[in-house]
């Protein structure tokens, strides 16, 4: 299958193409995405997507995410807010945020949109429970993941690495759902 990822971040295409391995995909260029304005993860993955599907090429899939963490202590914020929350200091913003706190449980969540050339919509979630560390740890990955440790997991999602996540993330949970449902 040939798809075209609706996003600007290069790093997430190459995400991607670890996650649909037998897909052709290709970074949509054009960086004038409308702004991730919706409710849910899923209305902003929706979002990317259909712009996609208007700008992008007709006879190639549409995929789109959007991500965030939900963390018990923030009352499960900042949810489908987190990037413009984070302000590209993710890890400082979120251990200053729980200074303090006992209560450490928090969860990555993923919505993937996939349109066809059709506009057929075949939408998947994917889920990650963890909990914050006290601290971070590791050199691999993105994001929160310094500091986050997933549930049955001594480490954070940066020292399990690229391989770890690729099988394992929320965002690989909400992959392996779409491709059964495609």
């Amino acid at each position: 299958m040939i798809a075209t990822v609706c996003t600007a971040n290069p790093h997430k295409l190459e995400e991607f193409a670890v996650l649909f391995p037998d897909w052709g995909l290709a970074l949509l260029d054009d960086a004038d995405f409308p702004p991730e304005d919706g409710l849910t993860y899923l209305d902003n993955a929706r979002i990317k997507a259909r712009y996609g599907r208007l700008h992008g090429p007709a006879d190639r899939w549409m995929i789109a995410d959007d991500s965030g963490i939900e963390v018990a202590a923030l009352g499960q914020g900042p949810g489908v807010v987190t990037a413009r929350w984070a302000e590209g200091r993710h890890v400082e913003k979120l251990l200053g945020a729980l200074d303090g706190e006992s209560n450490r449980q928090a969860r990555y969540v993923c919505a993937l949109v996939a349109l066809s050339p059709g506009r057929d919509e075949v939408c998947a979630t994917g889920v990650l429970e963890g909990t914050v560390a006290l601290a971070p740890a590791g050199g691999g990955g993105f994001g929160f993941d310094p500091i986050f440790v997933p549930v049955g997991e001594a480490n954070t999602v940066a020292q399990l690495g690229d391989v770890w996540k690729a099988e394992h993330s929320h965002r690989a949970r909400a992959a392996q759902a779409l491709l059964a449902a495609v």
